[in-house]
């Protein structure tokens, strides 16, 4: 018994080498396939890393209320392109005046426009803000200074430039006291931050801060908010301060719950922001990693083909092998072995290939400023194998069984 397996696995394996070309066709499926996989999975836990670590550096005792009513673990209804108008600046207000417990609170109202100063132009994210933007979001002022809740509440055409922003607008000039135009709107430069970088993929530096009711008047012409954000003394006190918000902004819009209505808003801490992220960037990462599968079973069907084309080729090896005594199982057990060694090196290599694209990602992504993480996965590599070797048995076993049931007076006289 052992002989006859020493014996297949060897015909098996002359058999490759004699066609090592057409065998690495036949691998090709599965080595695309299973470095797919590999690559989609090792991006998505890297891209899953980066959006958790950069939520979390905005800190831990943060909540966001946003517009529109969503389910625990959907994202903002605003993030989906739906424009929903219900928060409003009387909801900060109200905010800032009944909730205890709080640092600060500031609402933001956000748009891209074109800002002018004598020739040179330039596109940046348009950031309108209130005065409690540094207690909320943290960052620092290299120059000048931040406005005022008079400024904010009077309409004042001030703004604080990002240190992109300064730089590609003035150069290095001193920006402070300049004036400059926001479409036909013209504001004067009373600060200018730090450099703070990309958090959270909103690159800080690359934006103009200015009051939010200039923003919402005289640049984007609308009188509700994007969102709020609230940031807590303690996390002891997240709780108590989500269930006062919540029953505050119901209070502000007038809605009963006792009556059946909707809250049309939601308010999340930042742990549950995460959970909500990571539970759509896993249903994401497998999503893709599932389509990404799909070519394996085109691979699988290639294997098939090429197997069932040397099942015709060999007919009268078959014959005879069958005619100096093989049997049915070693036949069976020769192809069988040929189409698993086929894709479990097709899933090797694969495997191989998938982590060194995914090294080579990260680099260009570390490269663009992003603090990414090469991972990958001890089970997206099991994975891989297990799937390579699952689709040998399951289309390796037609062309295994077929050459078994030869008969050898026919397979010898085969032409």
């Amino acid at each position: 018994m052992l002989f006859d397996i020493q014996q297949s696995i060897l015909i098996s394996t002359k058999a490759l080498r004699a066609n090592k070309a057409r065998s690495f066709l036949t691998m090709l499926g599965i080595i695309i396939g299973v470095g797919a996989v590999i690559l989609i999975m090792s991006l998505g836990a890297g891209a899953q890393s980066l959006i958790l670590d950069q939520v979390k550096t905005l800190g831990s005792n943060t909540i966001s209320i946003t517009p529109g009513k969503s389910e625990k673990n959907e994202p903002p209804t605003f993030v989906m392109g739906v424009v929903i108008t219900t928060l409003t600046y009387d909801d900060l207000k109200a905010i800032r005046n009944k909730i205890k417990n709080i640092v600060g609170a500031s609402a933001y109202v956000q748009s891209n426009g074109t800002l002018s100063w004598q020739d040179n132009a330039y596109d940046t994210t348009i950031n309108g803000t209130t005065a409690s933007y540094l207690q909320v979001e943290g960052g620092n002022l290299a120059n000048g200074r931040f406005f005022t809740v008079d400024e904010e509440e009077n309409l004042a055409k001030v703004a604080v430039l990002g240190s992109t922003a300064k730089k590609e607008l003035f150069g290095e000039s001193d920006a402070l006291g300049q004036k400059f135009k926001i479409g036909k709107q013209v504001f004067e430069v009373i600060g200018i931050m730090e450099s703070r970088g990309k958090v959270a993929f909103q690159d800080y530096d690359d934006q103009i801060i200015i009051p939010i009711r200039s923003a919402q008047k005289l640049i984007a012409g609308i009188n509700y908010l994007n969102y709020i954000r609230v940031r807590v003394n303690s996390s002891d006190n997240i709780n108590e301060v989500i269930s006062e918000i919540t029953s505050l902004i119901r209070d502000q819009h007038d809605i009963r719950n006792q009556n059946g209505q909707d809250d049309d808003f939601t308010v999340r801490d930042a742990a549950q922001a995460i959970d909500m992220l990571k539970s759509i960037t896993d249903a994401l990462r497998y999503f893709l990693a599932a389509m990404a599968a799909l070519s394996l079973l085109v691979g699988g069907i290639g294997i098939m083909n090429i197997m069932l084309i040397s099942v015709n080729e060999r007919t009268r090896e078959i014959g005879l092998r069958k005619a100096v005594g093989a049997r049915n199982k070693n036949i069976s057990f020769q192809f069988l072995f040929e189409a698993i060694t086929l894709t479990l090196i097709g899933g090797l290599i694969g495997i191989i290939f998938g982590i060194l694209l995914s090294f080579l990602a990260s680099v260009i992504i570390n490269y663009l400023g992003y603090n990414w993480s090469f991972k990958i996965s001890f089970s997206a590599i099991i994975l891989g194998i297990s799937v390579s070797a699952i689709i040998g048995l399951i289309f390796g076993w037609y062309p295994a069984r077929r050459a078994s049931k030869l008969s050898p007076v026919n397979a010898l006289s085969y032409e």
